[in-house]
Order: structure tokens, then sequence, then C-alpha cells
């Protein structure tokens, strides 16, 4: 078994930044996410909002290690999230479904705003990987684990994408909507 610790900043406020989470996928910078279909969600009269996703991935092996393992398929990844508004968290479980008999992939996740920084948010990852009945079992944690940091690193670059897709959208939509207002409530000079 391996775990991979992380915790990174994002200098938008919590938010911003679990609106571009739940919005992350499709996105360039994480093409092995091929798919997503929300299975479930409710809100309880809290308002606390809870999801189940189910994600197609493409790992993104190299060769030998697909062809070892057997993952020449898309994987499936069962994804629950919570979001609390109250206490301002959103917390995700992911744990793939392919597989799971031989590789095992748990991940955590929590967005908070930043104890310290205000308009910031803390992202505190963890992820398990552990691999059974197969040879090498150490070098392939290691392999997978690895993977996992840097498709970490481009999750974290696909939200900031799409945050700044968000800021975009919230552009164009001033935009149109003052040039509206000009069009409506702009005098009449020729009738003068």
């Amino acid at each position: 078994m391996k775990v991979w610790t992380s915790e990174h900043v994002f200098r938008h406020p919590w938010e911003t930044v679990v609106q571009a989470s739940n919005r992350k996928y499709p996105n360039p910078l994480n093409p092995n996410v091929i798919g997503v279909d929300t299975l479930e969600r409710t809100v309880d009269g809290a308002g606390t909002l809870r999801s189940h996703r189910l994600l197609s991935t493409e790992w993104g092996l190299s060769a030998w290690v697909t062809k070892l393992v057997g993952l020449d398929q898309p994987c499936y990844v069962s994804e629950h999230s919570e979001i609390i508004p109250q206490n301002r968290t959103m917390t995700l479980r992911s744990r793939n479904l392919t597989f799971c008999n031989v590789v095992k992939i748990d991940e955590h996740m929590v967005y908070a705003p930043h104890p310290s920084e205000s308009n910031c948010t803390l992202l505190r990852q963890e992820t398990i990987v552990s691999v059974k009945g197969l040879p090498m079992t150490d070098y392939l944690e290691n392999i997978i684990k690895n993977t996992m940091a840097s498709k970490a690193g481009q999750g974290r670059q696909a939200i900031e994408w799409v945050i700044s897709r968000i800021k975009e959208e919230t552009h164009d939509i001033g935009r149109v909507a003052r040039l509206e207002m000009d069009k409506h409530f702009t005098p009449n000079t020729t009738s003068l």
C-alpha cells in the first residue's frame, strides 16, 4: 500500500473553487476523463448537497503495465461528494470500480476556506493505492502513486482553467446585459 498526501492553496474564494470543481469535466487538461454521469443528487433540509457520479477514465499507463494488468479499456470510478454550505466544506471520495480486486485507488479530497488567508481555498488530498495478486507489487504501486500525483497537478490546473472560463462567461453576460440596457435606455436624439 502506498499513500500520497498533498495540500494546495487556490487563490480564489471557496464558492468559486467548489463551482469550478463541479464543472471540472470535460477539460483539455484532464483528457483521461472521457465521461461523467450523475447517478444521484440530493439536497437535505439543512442544504447539504450530496452527489454520486460515475467517471469513465483512461489511466494513461505505460503499454507494458496496461498489458500486465489488462487495462486496455475505459475504467470506471465511483465519486461521492458532499457540499455543506454552513461549514463551507466540500468533500470528495472516489474509488475505482474497474479491476478493484487487483488495483484499488481510494482518493479523499476536502475543499475548505483557508484558515489564515482570506478569499483563498485550501485543498487537502490523500490517495491510497493498493495492488495485490500481481508480481512487482511495490513497483506497480509506486508507478500508480506517481501517476496519481501527476494527475492531481493537472486536476488543479483544470480547476484554474474552469475558473477562468467562469470569469469569461460572467464578463460576457455583463457585456451583453450592458449592451441591451444601452439599447433600450438610450434617449432617441433624432426626435428632438
